[in-house]
């Protein structure tokens, strides 16, 4: 059984995918987990605290379902694991839709609220620098520089695809053949 602020921040990520950063109230939170307002203050502190785990939540979450590999199954070589970490981004799972949805309420919510910026910043570097370093064993000749620009490009075109995807502007398979086709001109840019 989940632990009770597990819990909690399951619910904080359906309710700001569901109504956003602005629709998300304590009480509708406490009522979608099953729990008292009080016991969400006891862990959370306040709203703030509630985004800011609920934006560690889902990176622990999109972790977790984009490295995820069969343990009977071969081991994926550098290629493949760069292209599957990127990709599963992009399926359309209630786990994924929820997740891209709230990340994407947090990060326009980040424009306005400077100490959810904060957190926004460092995530998406570690996101970036994770990225860069699969880049980097595909491509290990590839200067630090220019992996960490192929790896902010290809991580901001994925949260555009995502979110034209989740807003019904583009169909999934085309997002994906759209990521597979930046991956391999990003790649290709890396060995020049």
């Amino acid at each position: 059984m989940a632990s009770r602020s597990t819990q909690i921040l399951e619910a904080a990520a359906r309710v700001i995918a569901r109504r956003g950063v602005r629709g998300l109230r304590v009480e509708e939170l406490a009522a979608e987990a099953g729990v008292s307002t009080a016991l969400i203050y006891y862990h959370f502190k306040d709203r703030a605290g509630i985004l800011s785990k609920t934006l560690e939540f889902i990176n622990d979450r999109a972790e977790r379902y984009t490295t995820d590999h069969d343990p009977d199954a071969e081991p994926l070589g550098p290629r493949e694991e760069l292209d599957q970490r990127l990709l599963l981004e992009l399926q359309d799972s209630t786990e994924v839709r929820e997740n891209s949805s709230a990340w994407g309420e947090l990060r326009a919510s980040a424009v306005f609220d400077p100490l959810l910026r904060e957190d926004l910043t460092r995530a998406t570097l570690v996101w970036v620098q994770e990225v860069a370093a699969l880049l980097g064993q595909v491509r290990p000749m590839a200067p630090a520089v220019a992996l960490t620009a192929s790896a902010e490009r290809l991580t901001a075109l994925l949260e555009g695809l995502s979110m034209r995807w989740l807003s019904g502007t583009l169909q999934i398979a085309h997002a994906r053949t759209l990521m597979s086709d930046a991956i391999d001109a990003e790649v290709d840019r890396l060995s020049r």
